[in-house]
């Protein structure tokens, strides 16, 4: 008897746009007549995450009902939860000989032919609208609210199929899609498994919680994200390394599985919390991590908001429930990670440190202390800021 997924995909089935190889050698055939289109890296991103099912329902970048319904409602125009607009935008230049019902060769920035775009449509829209919608600001200093200020100002809508994907160069064994994750948690008997997504390197008040959650489901699927992210975020290739310092040394191996998400980073708080625990479901994950300020940047977001935004949904339209955990910290008192739920702390026996403070730590040689910082993960970071440094990089 095959077992089946603890949970399905949003939407009901997970989409598989990966051409085959007939399909990509017809494609191939077809290139030197196709218009061409060059799309950022984000948009790659993208592209993946639709081909591998990441971004189920979705089998392309959006028409102008689904982007309008998602941007005002959070949802497709189908009704179906979504809260992030994925689109492929273009200058008015570009899109102008571009005809609708008509193929377009996607390239990457390296002038490779990366994907196809079976054009439906294309279509103007408010960049403001989007920008006060999905980021609850216009204020361009926003990384999120940048990005929509600098796209073009069309965007290009249908169905895509994903034709060149390299491994990671740097983080091959840890690309694993949907599908792949999915047997994998078959594989190990998992009926609950929570996924963890970060931006940041690992910390004790993520392990903290990553521990607690793992007391109540079955698996942890350790996901963090390695496409684009702003200038000053700590690298991918280091935030692994952190991750795979603290496997070794302080969980289970048998219940913990490690992977990338190749997706970009929007900052967008709320919504993005929403997105990034459908992108999991989509994993196979039934239950997602949710604590301070999710996907947030500067003080754009209240400290609990992406908690507070599950609740206008209903927990069977999402199909993943929400594990939402307070600002953990290192408690003096009781000698031991806490939050306010369960310490009797007073403010000045908590130790906590922003992503921000670590960084500024590193840059004047100093150590985050080891109520923050695992030793072996605090000594990595260091290594990496003086290969950084000798090289004139910044992290």
């Amino acid at each position: 008897m095959i077992q089946q997924d603890s949970i399905a995909a949003h939407g009901g089935q997970l989409v598989n746009r990966i051409a085959t190889t007939a399909q990509r050698q017809e494609f191939l055939d077809k290139a030197d007549y196709l218009p061409v289109v060059q799309v950022d890296e984000r948009t790659v991103s993208d592209l993946e995450m639709i081909a591998i099912g990441g971004f189920s329902p979705l089998t392309g970048f959006m028409e102008e009902a689904d982007y309008l319904s998602v941007v005002n409602t959070m949802r497709l125009a189908n009704g179906l939860p979504w809260s992030i607009p994925i689109t492929l935008s273009v200058t008015e230049e570009v899109a102008a000989p571009l005809k609708e019902g008509s193929l377009v060769r996607l390239d990457d920035s390296k002038g490779r032919f990366v994907g196809v775009l079976q054009l439906t449509q294309k279509y103007h829209y408010d960049k403001k609208q989007e920008a006060l919608h999905v980021y609850r600001t216009n204020e361009e200093k926003h990384p999120g609210v940048t990005v929509v200020y600098n796209q073009g100002a069309m965007n290009l809508a249908g169905s895509v199929w994903l034709l060149q994907r390299d491994p990671h160069s740097k983080l091959p064994l840890y690309q694993i899609d949907p599908a792949e994750s999915r047997s994998l948690f078959r594989e190990k008997g998992w009926k609950t498994v929570v996924g963890f997504q970060t931006r940041n390197p690992i910390h004790r008040a993520h392990e903290y919680i990553i521990k607690c959650a793992l007391e109540v489901v079955d698996g942890l699927f350790l996901h963090p994200l390695v496409g684009a992210t702003k200038e000053d975020d700590i690298p991918a290739d280091v935030r692994m390394r952190c991750y795979e310092i603290m496997l070794e040394h302080y969980f289970p191996k048998d219940r913990v599985i490690l992977a990338i998400n190749p997706a970009a980073m929007r900052y967008a708080g709320p919504r993005e919390a929403i997105f990034h625990a459908l992108v999991r479901k989509n994993y196979g994950c039934t239950h997602f991590i949710v604590g301070r300020d999710h996907a947030g940047v500067g003080d754009y977001y209240g400290t609990y908001d992406a908690q507070y935004i599950f609740d206008e949904f209903k927990p069977e339209e999402l199909g993943i429930l929400p594990l939402k955990f307070e600002h953990a910290f290192y408690c003096t008192r009781t000698e031991g990670m806490a939050t306010t739920k369960t310490s009797p702390s007073l403010p000045e026996e908590r130790v906590h440190l922003s992503g921000t403070k670590v960084r500024e730590m590193l840059r004047r040689g100093e150590l985050p202390p080891p109520q923050f910082s695992r030793p072996q993960v605090a000594a990595e970071l260091a290594r990496a800021m003086k290969v950084f440094a000798e090289n004139q990089y910044e992290i």
